[in-house]
């Protein structure tokens, strides 16, 4: 399978930004052990902190499945939001930190409607998990 991870603004800083709320490993040296563990799947990777971008990498629709960490775009991009309502492949929504226990604007998320399945608060750990559900 095909899957496609793509993380919004400020993931790029995994593993240098709040060590204590997103954890200290970055998303390269994740994505190294994920490509191990799940050797039998094909595993994209994209990042950007710029809206139009996340939506045209989207709309490249070359994935089987998504998972999705939307940043802080979960909480107010509604243009991202109706991107993912047009993507019919399995969708699962990312969050590393329980978006439930931060400030109160973070605790929405307009993108999880169109998600099959979300994740918060299970740290970098939550993409695993995502790849175990989609499998």
């Amino acid at each position: 399978m095909k899957i496609l991870i793509l993380n919004g603004p400020n993931l790029n800083l995994l593993g240098t930004r709040e060590p204590e709320i997103y954890g200290s490993i970055s998303m390269d040296q994740y994505l190294n052990e994920l490509r191990q563990e799940f050797s039998q799947h094909e595993i994209l990777f994209y990042q950007s902190n710029v809206e139009g971008e996340i939506i045209n990498r989207l709309q490249e629709n070359d994935f089987e499945s998504l998972i999705i960490n939307p940043g802080a775009f979960t909480h107010y991009s509604y243009a991202i939001a109706d991107c993912l309502k047009n993507i019919s492949q399995p969708k699962i929504e990312v969050h590393i930190s329980n978006i439930y226990k931060r400030e109160e604007f973070r605790q929405k998320s307009v993108t999880a409607a169109s998600a099959d399945g979300i994740l918060s608060g299970f740290g970098i750990s939550g993409y695993r998990l995502a790849i175990l559900s989609l499998s």
